[in-house]
């Protein structure tokens, strides 16, 4: 059996091919993949940014929904048929840090799609203790948001916010607008802070408050807009150092900063203002099992408006149109790719 699959070749190239397909194997489950969303990483390895992880003949794709094909020996729980999505993190299992119960953070973590194969093939196999059964009333399309929306929960999680708290929220793309709507579900008065004026607009129409730094004084809007106290919580997500300036500018006195983005070089922090003012700094890295559950309970409650989130919808064979006019339109949520010929 062969599947078409977009693979990656290095040179901002994607090539698509016809694969040999094996059937699943013990403890893992075969999919036919669906929708599958073109995240920040995948523009990163199809940038070069990642060539020495990934190799120059890998497919990537992780953010997906699909529906399960085949069962391998040995898997419980699951069969042929069910719309599921898939938590891309493969855990040693054995590992300091798997022995401390964070396995998504696992010391020899293998992220699926990136350091495997991912999903941006017609038939894929994963191990079955990262799938994850979809409800009945969620479109494969809209569930293919589940592994992002997941992230947000777990940046929100690790600040632990609480009702009625200020937050702001540097970086108004994918994420940033994602993390922003379920701080605000979980009663944040939330800012985001954008230079995007097509981001911000977008962010406006969701009733989001909003500040562009570029034009205004962020810190001295956001001081003004919380009587002078600042933001409880804070989440970098723009990957910049003018993101990095911000974050410690606009902290409220023990205020909560969580690094989201990943940057390509070491920023600059002001680490002064961490003494001066008490602030506490969390990393957050993807997600926990009930991130992905919690997310699905979001989409299902309608907290993300899902079609107007969808910027546009390409097939698999228009993969290499679709990462070229990313690079070039920055006003774009989310691209995602119709990996199927007509799915459910």
């Amino acid at each position: 059996m062969t599947s078409k699959a977009a693979v990656y070749r290095g040179n901002k190239t994607f090539t698509l091919e016809a694969r040999e397909v094996a059937p699943p194997a013990k403890g893992e489950v075969q999919i036919d993949v669906a929708y599958c969303g073109i995240c920040g990483t995948d523009l990163h390895i199809y940038l070069g940014h990642m060539d020495k992880r990934v190799g120059f003949e890998r497919t990537v794709g992780h953010e997906m929904s699909g529906t399960i094909s085949a069962i391998g020996e040995g898997v419980e729980g699951l069969a042929a048929g069910q719309r599921i999505v898939v938590r891309p993190l493969d855990a040693c299992g054995h590992c300091p840090a798997c022995d401390a119960g964070h396995q998504h953070i696992c010391h020899n973590l293998k992220f699926i799609g990136i350091d495997t194969e991912g999903a941006f093939q017609q038939k894929w196999n994963v191990p079955a203790h990262t799938i994850h059964v979809l409800p009945d009333n969620l479109s494969l399309r809209h569930a293919a948001l589940i592994e992002p929306l997941a992230v947000a929960c777990h940046d929100v999680k690790r600040a632990r916010l609480q009702p009625g708290e200020d937050v702001v929220v540097i970086g108004g793309g994918p994420i940033g607008l994602l993390v922003a709507l379920v701080a605000r579900h979980a009663g944040g008065q939330v800012t985001i802070s954008e230079i995007n004026e097509n981001r911000l607009a977008f962010a406006e129409k969701l009733g989001f408050r909003t500040v562009n730094p570029k034009l205004v004084n962020a810190a001295a809007f956001v001081a003004e807009s919380t009587n002078g106290k600042g933001a409880d919580v804070v989440f970098e997500v723009s990957g910049t150092q003018p993101g990095v300036d911000l974050m410690t500018a606009v902290a409220a006195t023990r205020g909560r900063i969580v690094m989201v983005a990943i940057h390509a070089s070491k920023p600059q922090i002001d680490l002064f203002q961490f003494f001066w003012r008490e602030l506490e700094m969390l990393g957050a890295r993807v997600y926990h099992p009930q991130d992905f559950e919690q997310a699905m309970a979001l989409l299902e409650d309608g907290v993300v408006d899902c079609d107007n989130f969808i910027t546009d919808i390409q097939r698999l064979d228009a993969i290499q149109g679709a990462f070229e006019a990313l690079t070039k339109n920055p006003n774009a949520m989310k691209s995602m790719i119709q990996v199927s010929e007509e799915p459910a």
